[in-house]
């Protein structure tokens, strides 16, 4: 699956950990930015990523700043993206089974094994339809 990452400023180090998750779990992954400690803007790295999921250059991206409530927010008004904020297992696996989430948003500070099984259940969820679907062509209608 390719997935687009980003992040600003204060994300470096967790991007670098949450590519070789990536790639551990045979994924492919375009680093998109930040590359610096340089102040960046956290709307301007989750819409690049939001974008090009939305846009099918994607299958999944994942964006990261300080809490991870930035990056989701401004990914939420690209067009077609449903942003989930994951702060453990569970609500990155519900992220993909019922909401059908492509971009995971993640805040620093996330101990590694926790991070772990964000990472593999979000990648590996697989929408389960049905119900969701419904609900997730409402949120689509809003978007109209």
């Amino acid at each position: 699956m390719r997935t687009a990452i980003g992040c600003d400023h204060r994300g470096l180090e967790l991007k670098k950990q949450v590519m070789e998750l990536v790639a551990a779990e045979g994924h492919s992954c375009q680093d998109l930015g930040c590359y610096t400690e340089e102040p960046m803007d956290y709307p301007d790295i989750a819409q690049e990523v939001a974008q090009s999921v939305a846009l099918g250059d994607f299958k999944m991206g994942i964006v990261i700043c300080s809490t991870g409530i930035g990056v989701c927010i401004a990914a939420n008004k690209v067009h077609g993206i449903r942003a989930a904020l994951c702060c453990d297992g569970f609500s990155a696996k519900r992220a993909r089974q019922h909401n059908n989430a492509n971009v995971l948003c993640l805040g620093i500070g996330i101990e590694k094994e926790l991070l772990d099984e964000i990472i593999t259940n979000f990648l590996e969820g697989k929408f389960e339809g049905g119900r969701h679907q419904r609900r997730i062509d409402k949120i689509t209608a809003m978007e109209e």
